[in-house]
């Protein structure tokens, strides 16, 4: 039998589940600072569905990668860094939720679905997904 090399695809897997979940809280950061003004621990804990230990435990993390300021009982801010991240993310999102869109998916599950897909693509599938809908809506 052909011994065979798959360590890549699964080296590739952990490496974005490990950045989905920063990638989600940047994202949302950005949201909740678009739509209220601010972001709050609190807000994001609701927003999430998680405590707010288990938030202050990831902004910690966010703040040592210099995504985020934040000080206890203060806003959150995206540093300039986590704002690009923030666009990047959501131009992701958007090129595979209109992609789904594009397949027929309906716009609820499309938008959940990107949600998941969005981390695990690399940019090459990212540009097919996007030279696809250009087609399909000329």
């Amino acid at each position: 039998m052909k011994k065979v090399d798959n360590s890549q695809g699964f080296i590739q897997v952990r490496a974005a589940h490990r950045r989905e979940l920063i990638d989600d809280y940047i994202e949302l950061i950005s949201d909740l600072i678009q739509e209220c003004g601010e972001a709050r621990q609190v807000d994001l804990a609701l927003r999430l569905g998680v405590t707010q230990p288990t938030v202050a435990k990831m902004l910690k993390k966010l703040i040592a990668c210099s995504l985020i300021e934040h000080k206890r009982y203060r806003r959150v801010l995206l540093t300039e860094q986590g704002r690009r991240l923030a666009d990047e993310n959501h131009i992701r999102h958007k090129i595979v939720r209109t992609f789904l869109m594009d397949l027929g998916i309906n716009k609820k599950t499309a938008q959940r679905d990107a949600e998941g897909i969005e981390h695990h693509v690399s940019n090459e599938t990212l540009l097919a997904f996007r030279q696809f809908s250009k087609r399909c809506n000329k």
